[in-house]
């Protein structure tokens, strides 16, 4: 049994006289502590995909398991529960809250669920991981563009989440950040989170220990 997997999932938006199919039978197994890049053109269903994995958006046909269970059959509860217990995000536009510290950001995540008896320890040791134990007192403001890339993902893996999901997480950096970047999600990696990366950037896919490419949302190359 796979880690997660979809079968035959299609995504569908608007009504049949005006249809637009982002993605179209996809089949895709993801093994528990691999790196995967998703690449593909823009429009080729690949944000699609990673929100329908992370719990955000459900497939038109088709279904999604995670460690066999049918995600999309749980309620809305236990579906934003899932979000919470399992799964880290990393957005291209990082939303980053500007009005509060760099500990204040990464904490976010831990104060909302509410489980967590230890918030300050939990981020501090985050913020350590990414290399900003000197700047937690800081707002996004105050720090360089890398540095906010690094509080993002500080906040995706506060709560050790076993998925973290990227989206296009190097889209807006300059490409010594990106590498940076790059080199923190496969440090997660070696660490034990499976890691489900969206990009366009073929030399940031190469460092995915598997990729596969979407073209009009069907996959249509990898190196399975």
């Amino acid at each position: 049994m796979s880690f997660v997997s979809t079968r035959n999932i299609s995504k569908v938006f608007g009504d049949p006289s005006k249809a637009v199919v982002a993605l179209n039978n996809i089949s895709l197994d993801i093994e528990k502590g691999e790196f995967l890049a998703i690449m593909g053109p823009s429009g080729s269903g690949k944000s699609t995909l990673l929100s329908i994995l992370g719990a955000l958006s459900p497939p038109t046909h088709g279904e999604v398991l995670f460690q066999g269970t049918s995600l999309y059959s749980l309620s809305a509860d236990e579906l934003a529960d899932f979000r919470a217990r399992y799964l880290g995000f990393v957005f291209q536009q990082l939303y980053l809250l500007p009005y509060l510290t760099a500990i204040q950001n990464v904490m976010l995540p831990l104060l909302v669920s509410k489980d967590y008896s230890l918030p300050w320890d939990m981020a501090s040791n985050a913020l350590q991981q990414v290399g900003l134990e000197d700047k937690v007192y800081r707002l996004p403001g105050e720090l360089s563009t890398g540095e906010q890339a690094r509080v993002a993902i500080a906040r995706a893996l506060v709560k050790a989440p076993p998925i973290i999901l990227a989206d296009e997480p190097t889209g807006n950096l300059d490409s010594k950040t990106g590498e940076d970047v790059v080199r923190l999600l496969k440090t997660a990696n070696e660490r034990g989170h499976t890691i489900i990366l969206v990009t366009h950037n073929q030399n940031i896919a190469r460092e995915a220990g598997r990729f596969i490419y979407l073209h009009d949302g069907k996959i249509v190359t990898g190196n399975e």
